[in-house]
């Protein structure tokens, strides 16, 4: 997992609420069990027509969201099935922030183990940061989660909380499995120490 870094991208705007997660990555794409390849399949039936070609009228084909890493949605963001592959695709297509009032719980716990910020603010700020890219497709935002800060050119900006163990992880870059890594010595030595003990279950 890559580390989460200090950047400006431009924020690509998704006024929908209740996205579920067969709407993020449809099922019949749920076919392999490694993370990458799912980033464009996302949003499938609203982003392509029936023919396959892409469906202009879907907010995310617009040219001036193109390399976008900054999601700013509705409420209740990610909920339906419990499908880690929603943040996987979400990822893979190139966004690490998502910025709206809720999630659902499980969907929200999956992004940080993905390596993406899930940022929660109030309506109020979401309103304005929605207000904000709506006068301007193409704005640009400013995430530095070291200090938790969100800026943007018209002044919309704000702090948001985070657990300090997920800020910590992002930033450090390090999944469970990275997490698990750093004590490598300890397990090692426990696996000595287990074949000392019960030899007759290693042979």
């Amino acid at each position: 997992m890559q580390p989460y870094t200090k950047h400006e991208s431009t924020a690509a705007l998704m006024n929908r609420s209740n996205v579920d997660t067969d709407q993020i990555i449809p099922k019949q794409f749920l076919k392999k069990v490694e993370r990458s390849g799912f980033g464009q399949h996302l949003f499938h039936d609203w982003r392509f027509n029936d023919d396959g070609s892409d469906n202009a009228d879907f907010e995310l084909n617009k040219p001036v969201f193109k390399g976008a890493k900054i999601l700013v949605v509705g409420d209740n963001f990610g909920c339906g099935s419990s499908r880690e592959h929603a943040p996987w695709a979400i990822a893979d297509y190139g966004f690490n922030t998502i910025i709206s009032t809720s999630y659902a719980d499980i969907f929200y716990n999956n992004c940080f183990k993905n390596g993406i910020l899930a940022i929660i603010v109030s309506q109020a700020q979401l309103d304005a940061l929605m207000a904000e890219i709506a006068a301007n497709e193409g704005v640009k935002f400013t995430v530095d989660l070291e200090n938790r800060q969100v800026i943007t050119p018209a002044g919309n900006g704000f702090t948001f909380e985070i657990d300090p163990f997920r800020q910590g992880n992002l930033l450090s870059g390090l999944d469970d499995i990275g997490l698990t890594l750093k004590h490598v010595d300890k397990i090692d030595a426990y696996e000595v120490k287990h074949k000392q003990s019960y030899p007759w279950l290693w042979a």
